[in-house]
């Protein structure tokens, strides 16, 4: 009994010390951990870094040099030609009458998007590419792992004997040696006359900032690997993500399905090649992201902390203190929208809100200073993706299932993505014989 009395003390006693060390780091600044610290370049990163002078350099260097309007239409070739080679794996699923795991497609298309817009090849034409995907899992999964170590101090000599301190000096170690390795082989591309303008990617685009070929930005070395951990962190998983969820909740509301296949294929008119103007025409198809957004914002809750002291809503919110914004709560939030629990498309037809960040009802990118800037980019790739499934085929689920039916419970992490995988039969293709995407 005297033991177990004993045993209850020492828990209680880490308990209040944990609520201390929370409660003290909430009221001062955004706790550091050693996997972010580690993995993100001592949190210089766009994503980590506090706001300041170095943190508006590093976002002017993303908003007009990597993703600026101009430069996301540069890579539209990149876009179509791995949408298509998506769509054509489709069409050979369903000539075999196979069912297609989409969340697996649309990891690799995700994947092969953000490969060849930052390294200039697809992840399976590079082994760089391969490995910086694979280390990404790692730096995730370590990143999610929770250790005590980490938040009693005197018991981090936990984190060295349970392997986790040796598996973040590993990741941390891998991801720079491809990074080198990366910035190598672009600097020597560069260096044998190969400068063609139309065949920049973001690694090419930095290394001439780094050179100061960019008159007026400047970037170091640590920053630049930085801002490639940010792009590859940021628009692979959320992107594929989404995308699923489209895809989930159009099988899920046959007629939301119908509708939006009336109106691509309406406008297209029997036309393979979707543009960018076409897009510009397809409203429901807009209003469908952005209810999917509104439903499933593919990361949940953002991190702030307060520059200065504010009241809000009657509570005194001191600076540098951590503030929580839950974006899926106020997604569906029934002080903001009608029936929230049910995915309606058409709440968006007629009406000006958008994602953007002016509207603080529909955040799934954040808002204010903080907005991900790759925004414009991201949308583009997940409007062109939804077009062409629904323009070249019909969708139904395996076995005769009922869309009702279909699993989607979410599962945790970085993003809050469907828990099971999306398995879905195309039943009809609408792809001529004659010309293939």
């Amino acid at each position: 009994m005297e033991e177990f009395q004993l045993y209850a003390l020492l828990v209680a006693l880490i308990v209040l010390y944990c609520g201390w060390y929370f409660t003290r780091n909430l009221t001062s600044r955004k706790p550091v951990l050693s996997a972010p610290k580690k993995i993100f370049y001592d949190l210089t990163d766009l994503i980590n870094l506090q706001y300041g002078d170095q943190w508006r350099k590093i976002r002017s260097i993303f908003v007009h040099e990597l993703l600026s309007s101009t430069r996301v239409k540069s890579f539209n070739t990149i876009r179509e030609e791995e949408i298509a080679l998506m769509v054509e794996r489709i069409k050979q699923c369903y000539l075999s009458s196979s069912p297609v795991n989409l969340t697996n497609m649309f990891m690799t298309l995700t994947n092969d998007l953000i490969c060849r817009s930052a390294f200039g090849k697809k992840h399976s034409e590079t082994g760089h590419g391969k490995k910086f995907l694979d280390i990404m899992d790692e730096a995730v999964a370590l990143l999610f792992n929770f250790t005590i170590g980490e938040f009693v101090p005197w018991l981090g000599w936990i984190n060295k004997l349970n392997g986790f301190n040796a598996s973040l000096d590993r990741c941390a170690r891998v991801r720079d040696e491809i990074l080198d390795a990366v910035i190598e082989d672009h600097l020597s591309r560069g260096s044998n006359g190969d400068d063609d303008k139309s065949k920049e990617n973001f690694v090419d685009i930095l290394l001439g900032i780094y050179k100061g070929n960019t008159p007026g930005v400047s970037i170091d070395l640590i920053s630049l690997k930085a801002v490639i951990l940010d792009v590859f962190g940021a628009g692979t998983e959320t992107s594929a993500t989404t995308l699923v969820w489209v895809m989930t909740e159009l099988i899920r509301n046959p007629p939301v399905m119908k509708k939006l296949q009336d109106e691509i294929r309406e406008i297209m008119k029997g036309k393979q090649q979707i543009t960018d103007d076409d897009l510009q025409k397809m409203h429901y198809l807009k209003a469908v992201i952005k209810e999917t957004f509104r439903c499933h914002p593919p990361v949940a809750i953002y991190f702030h902390a307060a520059r200065e002291y504010v009241n809000l809503m009657g509570y005194d919110i001191a600076p540098e203190t951590m503030v929580l914004i839950n974006a899926w709560a106020i997604g569906r939030d029934p002080a903001c929208w009608d029936e929230p629990e049910k995915f309606i498309p058409e709440r968006f037809l007629n009406s000006s809100m958008d994602f953007r960040g002016f509207d603080f009802q529909l955040i799934p990118f954040g808002a204010g200073r903080r907005i991900c800037p790759g925004l414009g980019f991201a949308a583009a790739a997940i409007e062109h993706t939804v077009a062409n499934l629904m323009q070249k085929f019909d969708w139904a689920l395996p076995d005769g299932a009922r869309g009702k039916d279909l699993d989607a419970t979410e599962r945790p992490g970085f993003t809050i993505g469907k828990k099971e995988p999306l398995i879905v039969v195309p039943t009809k293709s609408y792809i001529s014989d004659q010309k293939k995407n």
